[in-house]
């Protein structure tokens, strides 16, 4: 096994949380306040001359403002930092022809200011791993004197010891919705496959089939999202009946919803990973999705539906992606996202792009080669060839009975795990 620099986050819970919680409320509170100063500073100067300041530049014209004051120096940049990377993206949006994208918003829920990440550096925290225990640094005003700091007593998962990592890079203090909890990032050394297969797979992520794979080998699998539509559909009953959305019970219905659907995707990219690895692949290609809100000829805005809308647009699939590369890295498998351009309405075996191909949501049909495919595999097919083209667009011979019979993998909510489903014959 080769060894191999990877960075990690583990989360960890407060122990004194009676004893922190109001200070670490301050610093939170803080921290959207300083949000909203650059919000509005930006929005003045995009209104003045149509200009997104960097985040040095914001942070440059805000240090002597007093609500910069209220964090440590470091956690305060860090506040403008994200301020400015969520406005870069809405303009790439924007510029991308995205006329559905708004910019970010304030911080505020009526008059009040919700509990914001809080990100400390490397001079805002001291570590002590011998009695797991962080000092989190206040801004000046909010010290009593010069030398007042936070000490949380935290405690990680059993197989978590700080002790051993050997640099850890950043602490974050993250409200739950109920209590704070402290995220640490670090650089840690893992062991790594030194042979990985030379097999490539192509992964497309949709809203019927969360993933369509196909493998260079020659078969494929399906793992539709039944399971999730119907959490979806069973947590939006619930929450439609509590009094308020806001409330406490419609807030521990999302935060369940939420962990359900993490634990999905936690457990589907582990299974993908394991059959990567038992199938000998090497490189696990997938559909980069930050333009699928755009139409591939008009560059107008998709309409799949309310439904598929709502599923679309979420944090899902770049969430999935960030697993599966994760995951995907310990067993020394690369994953390369490429461009989902043309990859639905082309055929895989010959190459001919035509809309009309995808006679139904399911099924592809070319009537040049008389190629007959599950769509979503196609998509899979095409995406994988953008990296390793296949023996069937280079001239070659290849069967396309795997491309319309694919193998079915369904979440099992008993087990947690996921479980084959007989193939489908036509």
């Amino acid at each position: 096994m080769a060894k191999q620099v990877v960075t990690r986050t583990y989360t960890a819970s407060i122990r004194n949380q009676q004893q922190v919680s109001d200070d670490l409320d301050a610093l939170g509170f803080a921290a959207s306040k300083l949000w909203n100063v650059g919000r509005w500073t930006i929005s003045r100067v995009w209104d003045a001359i149509d200009y997104i300041p960097e985040h040095d530049e914001l942070t440059a014209y805000l240090k002597r403002h007093e609500r910069y004051d209220d964090l440590h120096s470091q956690s305060s940049q860090r506040v403008l930092q994200e301020l400015a990377e969520a406005f870069a993206g809405w303009y790439a949006k924007r510029h991308n022809g995205d006329t559905n994208a708004n910019p970010p918003g304030y911080r505020k829920h009526g008059d009040e200011h919700p509990r914001s990440t809080v990100t400390f550096k490397h001079k805002g925290f001291k570590l002590d791993t011998q009695y797991n225990r962080v000092r989190l640094s206040k801004g000046s005003n909010l010290k009593e004197y010069w030398s007042d700091f936070i000490l949380c007593e935290y405690q990680t998962r059993p197989d978590v010891d700080l002790s051993t990592v050997e640099n850890v890079q950043q602490v974050r203090a993250v409200w739950t919705g109920e209590e704070w909890e402290l995220h640490f990032v670090c650089k840690v050394e893992i062991e790594v496959s030194e042979e990985p297969g030379e097999q490539t797979v192509g992964v497309d992520l949709g809203i019927n089939n969360f993933a369509a794979l196909a493998y260079e080998d020659g078969h494929s699998e399906l793992y539709p999202l039944n399971c999730l539509k119907q959490d979806d559909y069973y947590f939006s009953k619930r929450i439609a009946r509590c009094d308020d959305s806001d409330s406490e019970q419609a807030t521990r219905l999302n935060q369940k919803k939420s962990a359900r659907r993490t634990h999905y995707f936690h457990t589907l990219s582990k299974h993908i990973v394991q059959r990567c690895v038992d199938e000998g692949v090497g490189i696990i290609v997938v559909g980069d999705l930050s333009g699928i809100r755009e139409d591939e000829e008009d560059s107008e805005a998709k309409n799949w539906g309310t439904h598929g809308n709502l599923d679309l647009h979420s944090w899902a699939f770049d969430r999935f992606t960030d697993l599966l590369e994760y995951k995907a890295e310990m067993e020394g498998i690369t994953v390369e996202e490429v461009s989902e351009r043309d990859t639905s309405r082309s055929c895989s075996c010959c190459g001919r792009k035509r809309n009309a191909n995808r006679v139904e949501r399911g099924l592809y049909v070319c009537d040049e080669c008389d190629l007959v495919a599950n769509a979503d595999v196609n998509g899979a097919e095409n995406i994988r060839q953008k990296v390793s083209p296949s023996p069937a667009t280079d001239g070659g011979d290849r069967s396309n009975g795997w491309l319309a019979q694919p193998s079915t993998f369904l979440f099992d909510k008993e087990t947690g795990r996921f479980t084959p489903q007989e193939q489908v014959t036509s």
